[in-house]
């Protein structure tokens, strides 16, 4: 299992619950390791702007894509979650992301911000991320921009992705299924017991 090291600040605390949730784990930006890998675990905290150049820095985008044409998983978090996007808009300045899903991370419509604490989500029913875990479980946020709509399109039957939802003034996309790519909004490893069994089923599925 591989953590993508591309200068991000939550690096070692992800190292340690991908670890403790049982995998092997090494922290590198070896391009060659990064993509062979069984799993690849892109992290991310701060501005867009400043994680996309990190990404890029490292060639972390053409990684991203070599996995996802194999079919290898990767799991993005927080703002390695929103890099996955086309687009980010923070201060006015718009940020060219991964464009592995369409749609645009822009600043969340409340009064309160950042999102800072524990909040519970809305996942699919057959989500396999979340299986195990009660809909009234909470996961630890902290961000002040998200992806506020889903506009991919499959199109293929029985792989339609999965979106999980949460609310902060208003809707914003928490985690995504879609295909070898998983990505969550929230750090499930600050989000204590929960995190870690959202870990394990993200291993079991890198696994199998």
């Amino acid at each position: 299992m591989v953590i993508l090291d591309y200068g991000s600040g939550n690096l070692r605390s992800a190292e340690r619950a991908v670890a403790r949730a049982g995998a092997e784990v090494e922290v590198t930006a070896d391009p060659h390791a990064a993509v062979e890998a069984d799993g690849l675990v892109v992290p991310g905290v701060g501005a867009y702007s400043a994680c996309m150049a990190g990404l890029l820095s490292v060639k972390g985008q053409r990684i991203i894509g070599k996995r996802l044409a194999g079919g290898r998983p990767v799991l993005g978090i927080c703002v390695g979650m929103q890099i996955l996007f086309e687009r980010g808009v923070e201060h006015g300045e718009e940020t060219e992301g991964t464009g592995e899903w369409p749609g645009t991370v822009d600043r969340l419509k409340a009064d309160v911000l950042p999102h800072m604490g524990w909040n519970t989500v809305r996942a699919p029913a057959d989500s396999q991320l979340f299986a195990g875990l009660d809909p009234e479980e909470r996961f630890y946020f902290v961000h002040s921009y998200a992806a506020r709509t889903w506009e991919l399109e499959s199109g293929l039957p029985g792989r339609e992705p999965k979106v999980t939802w949460a609310n902060h003034g208003d809707d914003f996309v928490a985690a995504v299924e879609n295909g070898p790519l998983w990505a969550t909004q929230f750090h499930p490893e600050k989000s204590g017991d929960a995190g870690a069994q959202l870990l394990r089923n993200w291993l079991d599925f890198v696994a199998n």
